[in-house]
């Protein structure tokens, strides 16, 4: 199940060209399975942390293997839509998402 229209990417091979502009982004496990649905004002520097920290003790997010990422305007917006659907589609929220991060970000 992919979630944005982007192409879906290899993690390390492409997470450090991603352009600093605010946007979207979805990590999927080895099976393509959806696992987290972020934002970020700027996806170049956060994708930089979490290459250059291997994701810094988060197991969840380390279980990454491929990425879809969206540029836009309202990230915060577009990420609370997209996890939406998710769960209507689903019946779950991704894995590495939960409900209280959801509300408090």
């Amino acid at each position: 199940m992919e979630l944005l229209e982007d192409k879906m990417r290899v993690w390390m091979a492409s997470a450090s060209f991603v352009k600093p502009m605010s946007g979207v982004y979805v990590f999927y496990n080895r099976k393509r399975e959806v696992i987290y649905v972020g934002d970020s004002t700027n996806l170049e520097k956060t994708f930089s942390e979490y290459v250059d920290k291997d994701f810094d003790g988060d197991e969840c997010k380390q279980k990454t293997q491929f990425y879809q990422r969206e540029f836009i305007e309202n990230p915060k917006e577009r990420r609370l839509q997209l996890i939406e659907e998710f769960k209507n589609q689903t019946g779950n929220m991704p894995a590495c998402n939960t409900e209280i991060q959801i509300e408090t970000q």
